[in-house]
């Protein structure tokens, strides 16, 4: 459950429509649960009671974190000092916003994972499973491409970000990404691989929760550091592709034409304007 409450939490950050999104919250987290799990009239009402908790919670003490977070952003592309080190600060600082969410939403989610039935914890895993193996079969659709048209995909798919940010690449742009596209290592099966294996490990929790007295404690520790079960592997490619994406964003931030820094600040300057409307309903 989790994982969705996150998903539809945290849309907000993606583009113009985030008010609507946000302000549909409790039927976005349903519409994304009802493939995993389906909750009993009694525990729906306590989830229901605990994601409005939430939503007041976020509405009241995270936007405006992330609002102030923004606006530091904006005065970096505003006075062209997206730097490399600064790229890498945003990025701490995105993860400290995650990890008070995740702080927030463990233990009660803990409490309600504690009334779920043996039917509705085995349709859970099922549907999680069913979902790693689509992942699986498109990761291995990608990596059974020739090499220059995998890369050819990992350009493309730069391009595409950074276009949807800045605007069109100029020709300095797009050879900058061509430039950095070897540099990032894919990640898909280890994460992949990390995924099973939290999920393995929840699994097993539920299957001895009956005869355990630390089942909630042990699932709670769970939540709150995932990362811990971070394969060696997992972690230097992690570091690596993100320092990649660090140097690459800022090499690309020193070329911005006007019309593109406009176009970066201009979106901004709304998704701040759409939080604070947030923070006021």
């Amino acid at each position: 459950m989790k994982k969705y409450v996150v998903m539809a939490l945290v849309v907000l950050l993606a583009g113009c429509s985030s008010k609507l999104a946000y302000n549909n919250i409790d039927w976005l987290v349903y519409w994304y649960m009802d493939d995993y799990i389906e909750l009993d009239n009694q525990q729906e009402a306590i989830f229901d009671a605990q994601l409005g908790r939430w939503i007041d919670w976020h509405r009241s003490e995270e936007l405006p974190k992330y609002i102030d977070h923004l606006k530091q952003v904006r005065n970096d592309v505003a006075q062209s000092r997206l730097s490399e080190r600064r790229l890498l600060a945003h990025y701490e600082l995105a993860k400290e916003h995650w990890d008070r969410f995740r702080r927030e939403i463990s233990p009660p989610l803990v409490d309600i994972a504690t009334s779920l039935s043996d039917e509705q914890v085995i349709h859970l895993f099922a549907a999680l499973e069913a979902e790693n193996k689509e992942r699986e079969e498109k990761i291995a659709k990608r990596h059974g491409l020739p090499a220059q048209a995998q890369m050819d995909k990992r350009i493309e798919g730069i391009v595409d970000d950074m276009e949807s940010r800045i605007g069109s690449l100029t020709a300095q742009q797009q050879q900058i990404v061509m430039d950095y596209a070897p540099s990032f290592r894919s990640s898909s099966q280890l994460w992949l691989d990390y995924r099973r294996d939290l999920q393995q490990r929840a699994r097993r929790l539920f299957a001895t929760r009956n005869s355990r007295d630390d089942f909630a404690t042990n699932l709670l520790a769970l939540l709150m550091d995932p990362e811990q079960y971070r394969s060696e592997e997992f972690v230097t490619v992690w570091k690596q592709n993100s320092l990649a994406q660090a140097r690459l964003a800022a090499d690309i931030a020193k070329t911005l034409t006007e019309q593109q820094q406009q176009k970066l600040l201009n979106d901004i300057d709304e998704m701040i304007d759409d939080l604070t409307a947030l923070t006021e309903q």
